[in-house]
Formats: structure tokens, C-alpha cells, sequence
């Protein structure tokens, strides 16, 4: 085993579930080359893998899982329901559709993409999610791009908690307030676009710390995700970014650091709103 993987920290949720804290994601990377991406993430040490159906590269995804021979237990795979297939008869076929694609019995957690603008399809959803993961076809159920009203009113169907909220959040875009109601009810906030595509990258701030650690600019935007308790799962298709990506813990940054990267916050979305956004 690559001892990058003994480095990576575990975070349990709040369903006993245990879940790397960093991981490899998949969005964007054509189906074609996901394979050769994800095998390399595997070897550089990577178990944690994120993809979704509206990526439509799972089945990328399930062949490098499968020609890995790394055991099922070692393996962390998360996908997510799209926005077409919302709702109580739909949810079922897409998980079904994601698992025959990933080559897998069951996938560890399964994310609802998006709640699009149809409040009773989600929460039909939701419930679905339920049922699926009582019958073992997933290991934890959680939502993505959920804002607080929304995990309120999922959370105030039964009582049951998404174990995960992923969302868009790095140093331009702090979702101070998601984050927040996750921590209030124990969600796990997960960070897509951790990096804001680059764009966080020349900052002054993060470019200073980068320097007195002797670190990248990734690194130290990485280190700070981290430190905020973030699980985090940066993309990239170059073998020695992905590297450089897990070297993140010999090092940490300090108040002052962590202060400046917090002050960087300025509504710097890259993504689609949530309470509008349909697909």
C-alpha cells in the first residue's frame, strides 16, 4: 500500500460510517480517460472516490476499481442521484444505473446532486435513500448543494440526518452558513471546487503562506480545508499534482495563516446557486 494512504485522516459520520477526509474526484474528466486517472490516484494512494451519474464517467470509474485488486473494504466510493431522475420512482433506477456502471454491489455513500426547485421530488427522494440504504445498496446517504432551509426540511421529514453536505466552498466562497447548520446537526461538510478552479491560487495570502512553508499554493489551500474540518477532493489528470495534493501533512498552517485564507471570503461562486439552479 502507498504510505500516502496511512497519512490520510478518516473523519467518522454520524452514522458510525468512517470516510477519508481527503479523496479523488472525477467531474470533468472524460469517461475515456478516467480509467488511467483513477488507477494513478489508486496507486499514488488515494481510496476515496467521487463521482456522479451527470459525470458520465462511472463506468470509467468501476474499471479501474476493478482492475486495482484493491479489497472493496479499502475503498470509499461516493456517486449521486441527478436532478432527472428526482422523486419516488425514479430515485431507485438511478442508483440501480450507477451501480451496474461501477461494477458494484453498493457504493459507500450516495448523494442527492442537486435539490433542484421541486421540494416534494427531493424529499421523495430522500426517503427513497432511506430505503436503499436499510437494504444495504448504500453505506451512508447524504445531499449535495443543500441550502439550510432545504436540510431542514429534509431533516424534518423523519428525523434522519444527511450524513454528508457537499457543496462549493473554498477560500472565495466559505458557505459560512451551510457550514454552520452542518455542524449544528453533525453533516460532514464536504468541498467541491476546493481549489475555485484556480482561481484562489496566485492570491497574495495564500501565495505567502506557500512560501514560508516551502509548500505549493494547492497544498497550503488544501492544508487550510483540512484544518477547517473540511473533507475535501480535489481533481486533477497529472500524476504528480495528484502527489503533491496528499503531501499535506507535514505541515500546518498557523492562526495568522488560517486568519488570512478566512479573510479571503468574497462571494466568489463558480458554480450554480442552489435555491435556483434545475439543471
Amino acid at each position: 500500500m502507498n504510505t500516502a494512504t496511512n497519512t490520510i485522516p478518516t473523519i467518522t459520520l454520524n452514522d458510525g460510517t468512517s470516510m477519508p477526509q481527503l479523496g479523488y474526484g472525477v467531474f470533468q474528466v472524460p469517461d475515456e480517460q478516467t480509467t488511467t486517472a483513477v488507477s494513478t490516484a489508486l496507486e499514488t494512494g488515494y481510496r476515496s472516490i467521487d463521482t456522479a451519474a451527470i459525470y458520465g464517467n462511472e463506468s470509467g470509474v468501476g474499471r479501474a476499481l476493478a482492475a486495482s485488486g484493491l479489497p472493496r473494504g479499502e475503498l470509499f466510493v461516493t456517486t449521486k442521484l441527478w436532478l432527472a431522475d428526482l422523486g419516488r420512482e425514479t430515485t431507485r433506477g438511478g442508483l440501480a444505473a450507477s451501480l451496474d456502471k461501477l461494477g458494484l454491489d453498493h457504493v459507500d455513500l450516495y448523494l442527492i446532486h442537486w435539490p433542484g426547485t421541486d421540494t416534494e421530488a427531493y424529499l421523495e427522494s430522500w426517503q427513497v435513500l432511506e430505503e436503499l440504504r436499510a437494504e444495504g445498496l448504500t453505506r451512508s446517504i447524504g445531499v449535495s448543494n443543500f441550502l439550510p432551509e432545504q436540510l431542514e426540511r429534509v431533516i424534518g421529514l423523519d428525523g434522519t440526518v444527511p450524513a454528508v453536505n457537499q457543496v462549493e466552498l473554498h477560500p472565495f466562497l466559505q458557505n459560512r452558513e451551510t457550514a454552520a447548520v452542518n455542524r449544528a446537526h453533525g453533516i460532514a461538510t464536504e468541498a467541491w471546487s476546493p481549489l475555485a478552479q484556480g482561481a484562489v491560487l496566485d492570491d497574495p495570502a495564500v501565495l505567502a503562506a506557500a512560501a514560508a512553508h516551502g509548500v505549493g499554493a494547492a497544498q497550503v489551500i488544501l492544508r487550510w480545508h483540512l484544518q477547517q474540518g473540511n473533507v475535501v477532493i480535489p481533481k486533477s489528470v497529472t500524476a504528480s499534482r495528484m502527489a503533491s495534493n496528499l503531501e499535506l501533512f507535514g505541515f500546518d498552517l498557523d492562526t495568522a495563516q488560517v486568519a488570512a485564507l478566512d479573510a479571503l471570503e468574497r462571494d466568489g461562486r463558480t458554480g450554480p446557486f442552489p435555491g435556483t439552479f434545475n439543471g
